[in-house]
């Protein structure tokens, strides 16, 4: 953790060397980047805090290798009398009025073999995505099929944020799809948590933007996925002059969408809960430009795949105080789909 700081200037020095940089910050970046969250860091950690290549250009598309590989059956570290438990706490928590949602989150395991690329095309092929990457940077191989903008930023400093929060699985048939749709955009709950994450991204991106800068463009649309539907809005802004790659992930990181409101009092609770660290989960994967330009996503539906042939997915969802603990964890569950390729 000490080095963070000396890294993200490193950062900072290459793309003002006009270099290109493409990687991942996990999800524990956020505790070193906040003081009141560093002391409770979790020791162990597979994935390190940040891990980004620095390039002289982008190559243009990529074709993997696709090859043969195997993606077993993922399975929970929690049964759902586990997750229970710790539902039970958090929602505790928010009705002493501590916080207003946290996103409580666990761990699934699974074997892989074969090629990590061809372990991705088949993730690929089975699931759009239009956040997913590819990173593999020494150590473990990252597999994201994330569906959620976390931020991009042009050279204008127009900063985006598409934060997702509501769920909700496919229908059976095309009638019940749009049912489904049509429940999740009138439900009280599932706007409640979306607009919460907006306003706490809201705050967050202003601390870094001009002066009534923040705008709010799109509230509860739906994107529509091969498993689910998700809620989406839109936050926008224009960011200040002089603000640099450490800035950004200081006001940002991690994203609210995985954390609950008010952020940090919800990482503090959620730390206590969580059986360790999430590692690259819940963290953000993305590409950072020359010219002011960058974009991450944040890193949800992500397969680590590592050396000895363990592959570990995590999961969760946005916990409230009308949340029942058998909704959130098939939610949950719902959302491991994407690797399903049994």
């Amino acid at each position: 953790p000490e080095a963070v700081p000396g890294a993200l200037a490193e950062m900072a020095a290459a793309q003002a060397a006009g270099f290109w940089l493409a990687g991942c910050a996990s999800y524990e970046l956020g505790y070193v980047l906040c003081a009141p969250l560093r002391g409770v860091l979790p020791v162990e950690r597979a994935v390190p805090l940040l891990q980004f290549g620095v390039f002289e250009t982008p190559e243009g598309d990529v074709t993997l290798d696709r090859g043969a590989a195997e993606l077993g059956a993922f399975v929970p570290d929690w049964s759902f009398a586990e997750y229970a438990r710790a539902f039970g706490v958090l929602h505790s928590e928010i009705a002493r009025g501590e916080i207003y949602q946290g996103n409580l989150t666990f761990g699934m395991s699974a074997e892989w073999s074969g090629s990590p690329e061809g372990l991705y095309a088949r993730l690929k092929a089975r699931q759009t995505a239009p956040q997913g990457a590819f990173v593999d940077l020494g150590g473990p191989v990252l597999l994201s099929r994330s569906p959620e903008l976390f931020f991009s930023l042009d050279a204008a400093g127009r900063m985006v944020a598409r934060p997702m929060k509501g769920t909700v699985a496919r229908g059976a048939t095309r009638e019940e799809d749009q049912a489904r749709v049509a429940w999740m955009q009138g439900s009280a709950k599932n706007r409640a948590e979306n607009l919460m994450i907006v306003d706490l991204l809201r705050n967050d991106m202003s601390r870094i933007s001009e002066l009534g800068s923040v705008k709010v463009p799109q509230l509860y649309a739906v994107e529509s996925y091969a498993t689910l539907h998700q809620m989406v809005s839109v936050v926008e802004a224009q960011m200040r002059a002089g603000v640099g790659i450490a800035e950004v992930f200081e006001a940002l990181f991690p994203c609210g969408s995985i954390t609950g409101a008010p952020k940090i009092r919800a990482m503090q609770i959620l730390r206590g809960l969580e059986a360790g660290a999430r590692g690259a989960y819940c963290g953000a994967i993305g590409w950072i430009a020359p010219g002011g330009e960058m974009a991450f996503n944040v890193a949800i539906r992500t397969v680590v795949c590592f050396a000895d042939g363990t592959a570990r997915l995590h999961v969760g969802g946005g916990v409230v105080y009308d949340s029942t603990a058998e909704e959130e964890y098939g939610e949950a569950l719902l959302k491991a789909r994407f690797a399903a390729l049994e």
